[in-house]
């Protein structure tokens, strides 16, 4: 596996990825934990930051895939 195979291949997992905590938010999917002394239900906030942090991932590695030169 060549490394434009790889990053290639870790840029559509991210994108699945941002794609799901997408989902998440706009059909309002409830994650509740039972931790043995109560009950935790994440907010939807996490999954705006998580969304954005992967789709991030998934455009650099789609970059680096493609062979453009950056500056950093």
């Amino acid at each position: 596996m060549t490394l434009r195979t790889y990053t290639l291949v870790a840029a559509l997992v991210f994108a699945g990825i941002a794609v799901l905590q997408m989902m998440r938010i706009l059909l309002e999917w409830p994650i509740t934990v039972d931790l043995g002394w109560g009950v935790f239900s994440l907010p939807f906030w996490t999954n705006w930051v998580a969304s954005i942090a992967f789709a991030f991932l998934a455009w650099l590695g789609i970059v680096v895939s493609r062979g453009a030169n950056t500056s950093w």
